[in-house]
């Protein structure tokens, strides 16, 4: 598929209406192609949760221009099953992802924002404030 423009004639199609009625929800799909405007924009949105975050934004159903009321999780499905031909997890996608060491590395801010912590690590307490200065060091 591609284009929602394209997804959006393709759910009037199967549900009635017109494009206009779901270009909205399609478009949601896509708006990552700010972020990266190549096919791995879809990792933020075309998975199974992805589908659950539509309903979410836009609830359980819409009604479209003819008064027929459509289940938003059905089009959602939809739009990812044309791209995919299956609904991947999310999981799917970081299984996917090929790790880098600084993704991995995390900050020790535990001794600076818990001062049982950095009571613990340092020196026997002297009755000294239980927050030590970094800038101290």
């Amino acid at each position: 598929m591609g284009h929602c423009y394209h997804h959006a004639l393709s759910s009037a199609r199967k549900w009635g209406g017109t494009a206009e009625d779901y270009l909205p929800l399609h478009q949601w799909f896509d708006e990552s192609k700010e972020i990266i405007a190549d096919f791995r924009h879809r990792a933020l949105r075309h998975h199974a949760q992805g589908i659950f975050e539509l309903e979410r934004t836009f609830g359980a159903t819409i009604t479209i221009s003819t008064g027929r009321v459509v289940p938003v999780r059905l089009i959602g499905e939809q739009h990812v099953l044309e791209d995919f031909g299956f609904i991947p997890s999310f999981a799917d996608w970081v299984r996917a992802i090929r790790p880098q060491p600084w993704m991995g590395r995390a900050q020790p801010i535990h001794k600076l924002v818990d001062p049982f912590a950095a009571t613990a690590e340092t020196e026997p307490n002297t009755g000294g404030s239980p927050h030590p200065d970094p800038s101290a060091r």
